[in-house]
């Protein structure tokens, strides 16, 4: 079915209620294991349609945030998801206190029980009525973003249209470009430091009823990680400022030097090379077509992948007025259809996204046969090794999007990927400081994130923009707003997905083999042993940054492109 054809209907909340209360119970009071595994099954079913039509609206929502139609719905579902989520608690502590947990467990897998008990700590009656301020406030920053009309030479762009101006070979047009943008953000900078404000409090008020002394811990279990800690992720935080953040500050200064500049300003970081970046080659549908070219000859699961996406018109590219910035991969799991949403702007962003957005498609598509819906896509971190790594897995088709750039995209890729990783960790230790610390002022957490950034980032210079200087430049970064905690993920999976591009270099069939059994995997396991599955070693294993990135070191090193 055609994704334009697929009809919404908002749900009933009353009979929902009912039925799923009636499925509990029914579980509860089951007398075999075979009663409670088929309940399971009508359980998800029950699911399945509610989450597929919260998925439609917040897909049809981003694509046009002042659609009234949809507009109204994404309200109705953050109103309502938390009752939803409510009777998803009931269901997970039926699961764990389940006699039958053992034949479930050898049925379902044990990772369905750790996400139960997981979501049964973080969920409780009494935090509803936060949880809908919770979703509220996220949809206020949506929308506030949204709302960006950033007025160039007498024409209005919004935030991803103006990303072309920001890699443009001429400088002035470049500071221009990014000086409006910042200019946008200090005018709203009230605005954003408010609702974000509001967002902590809540979330404490959530952390504090639920008898826990912060947000952080909530935090950690709403990612779902049950292998891994703050204090792992403090010492993975150590491996990058030791291994990389000194590479990050050379490639930097040659970037400089590569561009003719004394000195590195902050508008010229998008620009990698004096004569331009790589330039994409043709429109849209050029780009579709060579991608359907790519994925066809990249192995024949990607082949049968990507012409569904395509037939099913599961894809919204292109950039538009009112259209959210985000871009992002959902799943639709009454379709079991990924659905992939972007914001084409003519540079070469837009085929990372082909990449990195198509990578978590790719797995969401392999692993949709599951029934339990908490399989359909794993945790946030294992979901992009898929992304970051599929990236690197196309490389050898780049010609067909860049032409005699490709080299270029290449090298442009790989040397942003790890200039990302300083970034990555930034935004981390910036949240740990403001949970941990949530009655800081709304000034005392820009210091803290100018202090923090200075740590990670100390090749960066603001050029005097009074706004950057301050602390301001997390306010564009949607993760810290609307998904707290999750970004240290990225940078843990691009870990894995280096490995993936240095086993890729020494034996295609055998890695493609690996990264396909991670992708069927889903969300079956956690983090650590889904990383185990894939035959790579855990970021968090002490020296495990410095074991590959002295090969991306030399590969940087290598490569000559003027």
């Amino acid at each position: 079915m055609k994704f334009s054809e697929y009809e919404y209907e908002r749900p009933n909340m009353g009979n929902l209620k009912t039925q799923f209360k009636k499925l509990v119970s029914d579980f509860n009071n089951a007398e075999s294991y075979e009663k409670q595994n088929s309940l399971i099954i009508e359980i998800n079913k029950l699911r399945s349609k509610f989450e597929s039509m919260e998925r439609v609206v917040y897909i049809r929502h981003n694509a046009n945030v002042f659609d009234l139609k949809y507009e109204k719905e994404q309200n109705f579902f953050d109103e309502n998801k938390p009752e939803y989520e409510s009777m998803i608690s009931k269901y997970y502590k039926a699961l764990i206190d389940s006699k039958y947990k053992e034949e479930l467990k050898e049925r379902w897998g044990k990772q369905l029980f750790n996400i139960a008990e997981l979501k049964n700590k973080i969920f409780s009656p009494e935090i509803i009525d936060d949880l809908k301020l919770e979703n509220k406030l996220i949809s206020d920053y949506t929308k506030l973003l949204s709302s960006a009309k950033i007025e160039i030479d007498g024409e209005f762009r919004n935030l991803p249209q103006l990303r072309a101006l920001e890699m443009s070979m001429n400088r002035e047009t470049r500071e221009k470009a990014s000086k409006a943008k910042y200019e946008f953000f200090k005018s709203n900078e009230s605005k954003f430091d408010e609702n974000y404000d509001k967002l902590v409090k809540v979330r404490t008020k959530i952390a504090r009823k639920l008898g826990y002394e912060n947000f952080t811990q909530i935090g950690y279990m709403r990612m779902l990680r049950s292998d891994y800690t703050p204090e792992m992720v403090a010492k993975f935080r150590e491996q990058v400022l030791e291994d990389i953040v000194p590479l990050a500050t050379t490639l930097r200064n040659k970037q400089k030097d590569r561009l003719g500049l004394q000195k590195l300003k902050y508008y010229d970081e998008g620009l990698s090379f004096k004569d331009g970046n790589a330039k994409v080659k043709g429109d849209v549908d050029t780009i579709i077509k060579n991608g359907k070219k790519m994925y066809r000859e990249l192995s024949q699961e990607t082949q049968t992948f990507f012409e569904y996406m395509l037939e099913n018109e599961l894809m919204n590219l292109v950039s538009k007025e009112g259209k959210s910035p985000a871009e992002f991969c959902t799943y639709i799991s009454e379709l079991k259809s990924p659905f992939i949403v972007s914001n084409f702007n003519g540079t070469l962003d837009d085929i990372d996204v082909l990449t990195h957005e198509a990578g978590h498609a790719f797995q969401m598509y392999s692993s949709r046969e599951y029934d339990v819906l908490e399989y359909n896509f794993p945790t946030l971190d294992a979901c992009e090794i898929h992304s970051m790594s599929m990236e690197f897995f196309t490389w050898p088709w780049m010609e067909l999007f860049f032409g005699e750039d490709a080299d270029k995209y290449r090298f442009s890729h790989m040397s942003e990927a790890l200039l990302f990783m300083p970034y990555g960790v930034t935004v981390d230790e910036f949240q740990h400081f403001v949970y941990e610390n949530p009655d800081a002022t709304i000034q005392e957490r820009k210091v803290k994130w100018r202090e923090i950034e200075k740590k990670y980032l100390p090749h960066r210079d603001y050029d005097g923009n009074e706004y950057l200087e301050y602390g301001g430049y997390w306010h564009q970064q949607g993760h810290i707003f609307k998904n707290p905690f999750y970004y240290i993920d990225y940078t843990l999976a691009e870990i894995c997905a280096f490995q993936f591009w240095k086993k890729y270099r020494e034996n295609p069939k055998k890695t493609w083999e690996n990264y396909f059994k991670l992708c069927k995997a889903g969300g079956s396991k956690s983090f650590v042993e889904l990383v185990k599955l894939a035959n790579l070693k855990s970021p968090f294993e002490e020296g495990c940054v410095k074991s590959v990135i002295s090969e991306i070191e030399n590969y940087l090193m290598e490569v000559t492109i003027i």
